[in-house]
């Protein structure tokens, strides 16, 4: 019987040893946990201000044929980048620009520099399509004007977002 109590005296405290154990394996696994969860990447850049972003750069010229015929005009640039507000991750996608000019184009190679003025700039996709909607509006007065972006999928989700504008 003492040799059966001993026994069992054993096995507990090998039991308790091991829920020791298993106490400060858990309480490891929760640290790491915390410090995966808070821990911050600093980006090689400095995420921009949408304020940086000049009109002064796009150039109107001319619409020869105002008086002829209206004319609609699309432009596409596939290769726009911006950087997300939240993560400073790069935001790309696909701008296209459709509008029907009233006197005045936009010069391309303009509109070109225009847009890489966003390269850095941390803004959300619907405020990218209206800032560069109000924009070509304030500088061509348009008759018609509509911006779409298509933007990359990321985490397995892509978005549309478009924003339009029409002279009363």
């Amino acid at each position: 019987m003492r040799l059966f109590t001993v026994f069992i005296g054993l096995k507990l405290l090998f039991l308790y040893d091991k829920i020791y154990e298993l106490k400060i394996l858990c309480k490891k696994i929760k640290e790491n946990i915390k410090m995966i969860e808070n821990k911050t990447y600093k980006i090689p850049y400095k995420i921009e201000d949408p304020s940086i972003v000049k009109t002064d750069l796009l150039e109107p010229i001319p619409y020869a044929y105002k008086s002829k015929r209206s004319i609609d005009i699309i432009i596409r640039q596939p290769e726009y980048t911006s950087v997300c507000p939240m993560t400073g991750l790069p935001d790309n996608g696909c701008i296209t620009i459709k509008y029907r000019p009233d006197e005045t184009i936009v010069e391309l190679k303009s509109l070109k520099y225009y847009l890489l003025q966003f390269r850095n700039v941390g803004m959300f996709y619907e405020h990218v399509v209206n800032r560069i909607l109000d924009d070509l509006v304030q500088v061509l007065k348009p008759l018609q004007m509509e911006v779409t972006g298509e933007f990359t999928p990321r985490g397995g989700v892509s978005s549309l977002a478009t924003a339009v504008y029409e002279k009363d």
